[in-house]
């Protein structure tokens, strides 16, 4: 039997966007790719919050599974990992972080994410979509990628994204830099070769965390799982 693969999606994208990386897997895996709170078909879902989606996820998930998150689902990934590190067999996070470890940084970033959900309230979501495009973390994307990506952001609505960022927003979301230690499971820390930040990101996490390599996708920037899936599905596949 198959074992289970779940797959967890960035802000403004939907478990379709992880729909190259799942055909590249094939049969060797049973992978679950859900909308998270906020998002897709889980636009309406409230409350988002970080328990909401942990609870989500135990539901969706069997006793055992592996795990994999890109961005916002990476950090949400590493909570469920270690809320869960029984269930969680092996981790990949793919341009993700544990969040903000000054708490006035991280307060400044609420503020600012805030800011964006009045914003994103007030905007149609075609207008929010090519704003988002322009996010200098997305730069350099291929037109297909980038086509793609906007296709999937205009299957959310602006009032489920605004929710999802006041809720599971890096502002919103406690740091876990300090308890890295605790994981338990094998980790993959996957980057692009173009995402400089979350390089030097994934280099710092790997110190600190006791089972961890870093996997550098020659070529991809921030969104590696996009721009390079066959990669990422053979990293997944040889934890």
């Amino acid at each position: 039997m198959a074992r289970t693969l779940v797959l967890l999606h960035g802000f403004t994208h939907t478990g379709a966007s992880w729909d190259p990386v799942r055909s590249e897997l094939g049969e060797r895996y049973r992978a679950l790719a859900p909308d998270i709170r906020g998002h897709g078909s889980a636009g309406d879902r409230t409350p988002v919050t970080l328990e909401a989606v942990i609870a989500d996820l135990n539901a969706l998930a069997p006793a055992r599974f592996a795990l994999a998150g890109y961005s916002m689902g990476g950090r949400l990934a590493l909570h469920l990992a270690l809320a869960e590190p029984a269930r969680v067999e092996r981790l990949a996070l793919i341009g993700a972080s544990p969040g903000i470890d000054d708490a006035a940084e991280r307060e400044e970033r609420r503020r600012a994410d805030e800011r964006a959900a009045d914003e994103l309230e007030r905007s149609g979501i075609e207008e929010f979509a090519d704003r988002w495009a322009q996010a200098p973390v997305l730069a350099g994307q291929a037109a297909e990628v980038r086509e793609a990506a906007r296709a999937d952001r205009l299957r959310s609505t602006p009032a489920g994204l605004a929710r999802a960022l006041r809720g599971l927003g890096t502002g919103a979301l406690p740091s876990l830099w300090d308890r890295l230690p605790e994981l338990a499971a094998p980790t993959v820390l996957v980057v692009g070769e173009r995402d400089h930040k979350f390089g030097q990101i994934a280099e710092e996490m790997r110190t600190r965390l006791p089972d961890a390599s870093v996997e550098v996708v020659p070529g991809a920037g921030h969104a590696v799982h996009l721009e390079d899936p066959v990669r990422v599905a053979a990293i997944l596949a040889a934890q």
